[in-house]
C-alpha cells in the first residue's frame, strides 16, 4: 500500500510542477479541446481540489505508514478522511472565493443613474454632448443630454438623472446643496 501512497504523492507533485511551469502553454494548446467535459457548474470537481486531495491522501498515507504503528486499513481510512477534510478546506478557502472574485469591466446603463461625472463635450439644449464617468477601475465616455432647459459647458460636474435609449440624461451637480440641484 505504501507504493500507492507514493504514486499519489508524486503524481500530485508532478501535476503541480507541470501546471506551474507549462500551464499557460498547455492551456493554449488544448484550449477548447475538453469543453465537452467541462464541469463549470460543479466547483468541487476543480482540479486544485481533486489533485490536491489525491496528493494529500498520498502524503498522509506515507507519513502514517512510516511513522505510526497503525495497520494498513486504518491508515488508508485516516488518510482518506484527512484528504477529504483538507480538500473541503481548499475548496472553501481558495477555489470558491477566487471564483466569486472574478471582476468584469461590464456595466449596465441603469447602474450609471446617480453617478457623478464631468462633461467632456458641451451639452446644448435639445442636443447631445458627452460625459465622462468613473465606473469600476476605469472611466467611460457616454452620450448625454440635459434634463434642464440650459446648456451645460465642458468641465461641468453633472449627475446622471436617468437613462433612455443609450443616452444619459444629466443635470448639473450643485455642491451648495451637498447633493444635486434638482432636489
Amino acid at each position: 500500500m505504501l507504493e500507492v501512497y507514493w504514486m499519489c504523492l508524486s503524481g500530485g507533485v508532478l501535476f503541480a510542477l507541470v501546471s506551474i511551469i507549462f500551464g499557460d502553454v498547455l492551456g493554449d494548446i488544448f484550449d477548447g479541446v475538453f469543453d465537452a467535459l467541462s464541469f463549470d457548474h460543479v466547483d468541487f470537481l476543480h482540479p486544485m481540489v481533486l489533485v490536491g486531495g489525491v496528493t494529500i491522501f498520498g502524503g498522509s498515507g506515507v507519513m502514517l505508514s512510516r511513522y505510526t504503528a497503525m495497520e494498513p486499513v486504518p491508515v488508508a481510512l485516516l488518510s482518506l478522511m484527512i484528504a477529504i477534510a483538507l480538500s473541503i478546506l481548499v475548496y472553501f478557502a481558495y477555489v470558491k472565493p477566487m471564483k466569486n472574485s472574478e471582476n468584469s469591466t461590464g456595466f449596465s446603463m441603469k447602474d450609471l443613474v446617480g453617478k457623478i461625472g464631468e462633461v467632456s463635450v458641451p451639452i446644448p439644449v435639445g442636443g447631445y454632448g458627452e460625459v465622462i464617468l468613473r465606473v469600476g477601475a476605469g472611466n467611460t465616455n457616454q452620450i448625454a443630454a440635459t434634463l434642464e432647459q440650459a446648456d451645460i459647458p465642458a468641465g461641468t460636474r453633472v449627475v446622471v438623472g436617468e437613462t433612455k435609449d443609450g443616452v444619459l440624461y444629466v443635470f448639473p451637480y450643485d455642491k451648495s446643496f451637498g447633493n444635486m440641484s434638482r432636489l
